[in-house]
């Protein structure tokens, strides 16, 4: 019989340690091998797009329980003055949402504020919608294809990426239109994979795991798009850093952290 913190991590999808998810994202992930290395020696990438369904499943399966664990209690607490705005009722966009996971969570602990949810994935797009829905917050929190150079509104209180910055073709691009999209007290938070800035300091469990995702999914997928910067998983707080303030940003800071994500507060 398995120990109880053993048998969580395979059975309760609560569980901030819920493992089937990695093990699906893996097994889709691998799927799609001898195009990712075909696409490799031509240099063209390999689209998110075109993976098969375990990979846009089984990614949010394995990054859901950290955001339902942290969220809420500690992500959003630990930027200046966010919460308060977010409980008076603030517009939020967020960007490369995916199945809807974030979004949901804080239209549910937010009722007053408005979600616009936009991912460049139509399939996932469709399912955010339908969640939304079945959670009964879908007058709140909307779903929108778009890119996130390009998403739509503006005055937004709030803006969010939850490890997708380092997927982007152009995350620069993208930060630029954040940054266009923003009131001038606004609030860019970017949710990345734990990461250090030089390579023996990813050498660790988490670094190896995110390192063999960067290889086969983050990557290419940031080389299918337009510039193809291809930051990838493990690109640290001072590419992130560099990024955003190319982007025009003023102020950046790591907010906050567990050993799987880091946070970080960008303001103008």
């Amino acid at each position: 019989m398995l120990p109880p913190e053993q048998a969580a991590a395979l059975t309760d999808p609560d569980c901030p340690t819920y493992l089937p998810g990695a093990f699906q994202l893996a097994l889709g992930t691998l799927a799609g091998t001898s195009k990712i290395v075909e696409a490799a020696r031509t240099g063209a990438g390999f689209g998110w797009h075109e993976h098969t369904a375990d990979v846009h499943e089984g990614c949010e399966r394995f990054l859901r329980p950290g955001y339902n664990a942290n969220l809420i209690s500690a992500w959003l607490p630990a930027l200046d003055g966010v919460v308060d705005k977010l409980e008076r009722g603030a517009l939020v966009a967020d960007v490369g949402c995916g199945h809807g996971a974030s979004t949901i969570l804080m239209a549910q602990r937010f009722p007053n504020s408005v979600l616009v949810g936009s991912d460049y994935h139509a399939g996932s797009i469709e399912t955010a919608r339908r969640r939304a829905q079945e959670a009964g917050v879908a007058d709140r929190a909307r779903f929108e294809v778009a890119l996130a150079a390009g998403y739509p509104g503006t005055e937004y209180d709030l803006v969010t990426m939850f490890d997708c910055l380092h997927d982007m073709g152009d995350p620069v691009g993208a930060a630029r239109h954040v940054l266009g999209t923003l009131k001038p007290d606004g609030t860019w938070m970017i949710v990345e994979p734990m990461a250090a800035d030089r390579v023996e300091g990813n050498l660790n469990p988490v670094g190896r795991t995110y390192y063999a995702f960067s290889t086969l999914l983050c990557t290419p997928a940031s080389l299918s798009q337009d510039v193809g910067l291809a930051l990838g998983a493990q690109a640290g707080e001072a590419r992130i850093a560099d990024v955003v303030g190319t982007g025009g940003f003023s102020r950046f800071r790591r907010a906050a952290e567990t050993p799987f994500n880091i946070v970080y507060e960008a303001r103008p």
